[in-house]
């Protein structure tokens, strides 16, 4: 597996070796030992998530606030999304910065969002399904959300706005400005 830090450096983008041939392929999707010594501290993942969601879905952009914040190493099963990080870190250079990339079934790149960012999603395909472990459980009270249409974060979700379908709990995230940071 490839490592690659992003234009956010705590961002890593993981590239599995793919093994392809007339059968099909194999593709060793997660190696902690590898990960961990790139990363130069342990990680470890306690909660592994699915989803499923039909072309334009936006989901996000959501995270936990601490001591429940999550790690994230999301990768896609199926379809193709639109992978989005803002550093919500008050005492980094990057702050209030985003990330974006395609994951998808064809490309199996895999991003690794660390605590302290909120994560989004667009599905660009028919459908989509991403799974994502995590390094902390799910802990409703300390879950928020920024909107993810905020004119000061300028994310383009490669998505025709009437394309966008929203849950009602993100269609009604705060903005930027008016979100708890880390």
């Amino acid at each position: 597996m490839n490592f690659t830090r992003l234009e956010i450096p705590d961002v890593i983008l993981c590239e599995p070796k793919t093994l392809s041939d007339e059968r099909g392929y194999f593709s060793e999707t997660f190696r902690q030992d590898r990960l961990e010594k790139f990363l130069g501290f342990s990680i470890n993942f306690c909660q592994e998530n699915e989803s499923k969601s039909s072309f334009g879905v936006l989901r996000g952009l959501h995270f936990q606030l601490a001591p429940y914040a999550q790690t994230k190493l999301v990768r896609v099963l199926q379809g193709a999304v639109l992978d989005v990080s803002v550093d919500l870190r008050k005492d980094s250079p990057t702050f209030g910065k985003h990330v974006a990339i395609e994951l998808s079934e064809e490309n199996k790149k895999q991003i690794l969002i660390p605590k302290g960012f909120a994560h989004g999603f667009a599905v660009l395909s028919k459908e989509a399904v991403l799974v994502y472990k995590v390094d902390n459980y799910y802990h409703q009270v300390s879950e928020r959300g920024i909107a993810y249409n905020d004119k000061n974060l300028a994310i383009d979700w490669k998505l025709n706005p009437k394309d966008i379908k929203l849950s009602l709990k993100d269609a009604n995230h705060d903005l930027f400005e008016q979100v708890d940071f880390f």
